[in-house]
């Protein structure tokens, strides 16, 4: 109770009995044993996700054969694109995080405001990623421009809306069951993108160059004879088509956005307004940096993370050209993001009957013998297809364990520095960051690489080396990847009985700051009576 308000009730306060005020008005009120969340907060919340994993997907799976194949880029400048977005995408997430710890609270909250303005802003940057300028010089910093824009406004969406779990509840079980909300409608929204995306394309038909046409030693001289008796009408109908999956995107972007706002009502941690004199934004930084259990977790998701980035930005290549399923990549794609949305409540409830760390050791490397096989097993499309749902089991844990650990490791790091809080958007910023970077390092190699191996823009058929190349990217990196990851999270040190002990050490703090909180109040009205 603020003084201002004590102020207001005194005079009746007043007319009261001593007795009577120190038995009722001066008792600490009862603390309800748990705070939970409806139904209806947690979808309205878990849709929130969608925007971000839908644009995310669409670019992850379709940017880089659009660059290749219908932009008709060379791939040396697509790699530009592609490592300078993911780039300066990871250096926007602590600059955003920054901004953020500096936000005051307001009406609409601290980190709501973030979410609602950027996203006009984000949508029209969006569709013009998909839009292919009629330019004979200057594509390159189009697509880069509009891309690095368009990264800056998501993470100005995405950063808020992480850290936006620790201000939905105090209740962890509540926390992790709106992250697990989170979680199904996010791999939800990897569907929607890569169906999207991959249905609009898939049902226009792009007339692919015969290698009769392609001389291998002067490619880009047998290039533009084939390109001026070419009938472009192919080509121009897949680029509205990439079009259209845009513009329907961006109308799903703004919807998810709404229903958020309409929805979730921001928290205000009590500690919060404690604090007399908040630490830096770079010492905050420093804590986060030198919490153990924090190094340990994105260590092991680094790997973890780049071994499914590295596959999903090669997997539409690999189905095109050394599978041979031209006609039907976009339905394998479908596959694997279907087959994640429906274990995720799979995984979650694993997690929570074992643990999380069993959840990692059991999730993440199942996709392994199936990376193998369908690098070693000759092209099959019913393999393929099981390859595929396998493979989506394993994306479905992948895509829950890092969200459902980080806010346990930011109730680790609460118990450790008590008067010290507000720090979540640097741990969900800098854990976007490192991975983010670390993907377009990836990407931007793997490009690279089939540059080098000779990758032929819009040929019916890859040389040799371009399919080597493409197993390696989906199958054995990824392998070896996810292989460091495990290896690093054996030494994550918060387990299920650790976990336990903190939560029980946070509720015996808050319980403990509430009680102060409510004699102080209670000294102050009897001061004022």
């Amino acid at each position: 109770m603020a003084k201002g308000e004590g102020a207001e009730i005194s005079p009746s306060a007043g007319l009261l009995q001593p007795s009577i005020l120190k038995q009722e008005d001066l008792r600490p009120p009862k603390r309800e044993s748990k705070e939970r969340l409806s139904v209806c907060s947690k979808l309205c919340y878990a849709i929130g996700g969608a925007p971000y994993q839908i644009t995310g997907c669409a670019l992850g799976f379709f940017l880089q054969i659009y660059l290749l194949d219908v932009v008709q880029m060379d791939p040396f400048y697509a790699s530009i694109i592609l490592f300078g977005g993911r780039a300066w995408d990871a250096i926007t997430d602590p600059m955003v995080g920054f901004f953020i710890s500096k936000t005051s609270w307001s009406r609409l909250g601290r980190l709501m405001p973030w979410i609602l303005f950027s996203t006009p802003f984000a949508v029209t940057s969006y569709f013009l990623i998909w839009f292919v300028p009629d330019i004979a010089t200057g594509q390159v910093i189009w697509y880069l421009f509009f891309y690095c824009t368009f990264q800056t406004l998501v993470t100005c969406f995405h950063v808020p809306y992480s850290a936006l779990t620790m201000f939905i509840s105090r209740e962890q079980s509540e926390r992790d069951s709106a992250t697990a909300y989170r979680m199904t409608v996010e791999v939800l929204g990897t569907v929607l993108g890569t169906a999207i995306q991959g249905q609009i394309v898939g049902k226009v038909d792009t007339t692919c160059i015969p290698d009769t046409f392609l001389d291998v030693n002067n490619s880009s001289v047998a290039m533009e004879e084939v390109n001026i008796t070419h009938d472009t009408d192919s080509l121009t109908h897949t680029r509205n088509a990439y079009m259209i999956a845009a513009g329907v995107i961006c109308g799903i972007y703004i919807i998810c956005a709404v229903i958020l706002r309409a929805g979730v009502r921001e928290r205000q941690e009590s500690s919060d307004l404690q604090l007399d004199e908040p630490i830096s934004f770079f010492q905050g930084l420093k804590l986060v940096m030198n919490h153990t259990a924090y190094i340990k977790l994105i260590a092991g998701f680094l790997f973890t993370s780049l071994a499914f980035m590295l596959l999903e930005g090669n997997i539409a290549l690999f189905c095109t050209y050394t599978l041979g399923f031209r006609n039907e990549f976009q339905n394998i794609l479908l596959a694997i993001m279907l087959s994640a949305t429906l274990t995720v409540p799979l995984w979650q409830w694993f997690l929570t009957r074992f643990g999380k760390k069993t959840a990692v050791y059991v999730g993440i490397p199942s996709a392994i013998p199936f990376l193998i096989m369908v690098a070693v097993l000759d092209s099959n499309l019913i393999v393929t297809y099981a390859v595929a749902v396998a493979a989506g089991i394993s994306v479905a844990a992948a895509f829950l364990l890092p969200w459902s650990m980080l806010p346990d490791v930011i109730d680790d790091f609460n118990l450790q520095h008590p008067n010290s809080r507000g720090h979540e958007a640097i741990f969900f910023s800098f854990y976007v960051f490192f991975t983010k970077f670390a993907s377009g390092v990836s990407l931007c190699i793997s490009t690279l690489s089939l540059d080098f191996a000779g990758y032929k823009t819009r040929a019916c058929s890859q040389p040799e080396k371009v399919n080597f190349t493409l197993k390696m990217l989906v199958s054995a990196a990824p392998v070896i990847l996810i292989l460091l990851g495990l290896l690093l999270f054996k030494l994550y040190p918060i387990d299920e009985e650790k976990r336990r002990k903190n939560k029980k050490a946070l509720q015996d703090l808050r319980e403990e700051e509430s009680n102060s909180s409510s004699e102080s109040d209670s000294t102050e009205l009897a001061n004022i009576v």
